[in-house]
């Protein structure tokens, strides 16, 4: 028997370090990047239904397509004759780097799931058809993404991240980004097996990585130049980089406070752009036992 609804958020996800490798079988590039979850986004209703039917909401909502909607193929894919009610709330800007449309599927599974009280072990399967970010949206968790997307590994470790989104308004397409890319730092980079004691311990890491589609959005978004200048300039930022294929940014910050007042100043002075301060939350899932640490299964495991 379904519940009568649900809800679920689908928050931004943001690519930490993002590298590239060759293009592979069926011309997808192997990916690997670090990629983590903010506590706000978009968020999904769903209600038990004699159809299956999505609307849409928010700031965002504009232009976009409720019949040609990541959500519906999401809930098609679960292969099932339920009806359901959706109303998708579109909080984060679209095309824009950090999963938006990857983040409602991946939310969709989840909450139909719940509502039709289904248990499918099959569900990374059909994120994977969706996407390459629905795999890692659908955990929803600090993780290392490789392959397209669909290998996921959590992180075991990795402190509290106060971080300051922006968007400078432009929509970009991942292909155009990918079309102009020249240099790639490959994929055999490898996370520390405990994961990240601190800031300062993954800040030291983050150095060392980059994001290799950030190039080629500059090429074709100069503003996305003006966004990441503009973060770095901010009082109190630790760590500035785009996510994914852009248009939006990130800064770490000390605290959600100094995140806050930099959002506060920036907005003030760019009125059209995305303004966004969230946190990461805390992860440690390494477990000890007789004395020894014991790390989450990674993929062969």
């Amino acid at each position: 028997m379904a519940f009568g609804s649900v809800n679920e958020i689908a928050p931004p996800k943001i690519n930490l370090f993002l590298h590239v490798g060759e293009k592979g079988v069926g011309g997808f590039h192997a990916l690997q990047s670090l990629a983590v979850f903010g506590q706000a986004g978009d968020r999904l209703a769903a209600a038990s239904s004699e159809t299956l039917t999505l609307s849409l909401a928010g700031p965002f909502a504009v232009g976009l397509s409720a019949t040609d909607n990541l959500v519906l193929k999401a809930a098609n894919a679960l292969g099932m004759a339920n009806g359901a009610q959706m109303i998708l709330e579109k909080n984060l800007p679209v095309a824009s780097g950090i999963g938006g449309g990857s983040a409602d599927a991946a939310a969709a599974l989840r909450a139909l799931c719940r509502l039709w009280n289904v248990a499918r072990s099959d569900l990374a399967n059909i994120a994977a058809t969706l996407g390459s970010d629905v795999p890692v949206c659908l955990l929803g968790k600090p993780a290392l993404m490789e392959g397209r997307g669909e290998i996921v590994t959590p992180v075991a470790a990795l402190p509290r991240l106060s971080l300051l989104l922006i968007n400078p308004g432009v929509p970009v397409a991942t292909r155009d980004i990918f079309a102009r890319l020249t240099t790639r730092r490959g994929i055999g980079l490898e996370l520390p097996a405990k994961g990240f004691t601190d800031l300062a311990d993954l800040l030291r890491f983050l150095e060392k990585t980059g994001n290799d589609l950030e190039a080629p959005a500059l090429s074709l978004v100069p503003s996305i130049g003006e966004v990441l200048a503009a973060l770095k300039a901010s009082p109190g930022a630790l760590f500035t980089r785009m996510s994914g294929s852009g248009a939006t940014c990130f800064g770490i910050f000390p605290d959600d406070a100094s995140a806050a007042r930099a959002g506060a100043t920036l907005k003030q002075q760019q009125s059209g752009w995305w303004v966004h301060a969230d946190s990461v939350a805390e992860v440690n899932i390494v477990h000890r036992e007789q004395g020894r640490d014991f790390a989450p299964r990674t993929k062969g495991a």
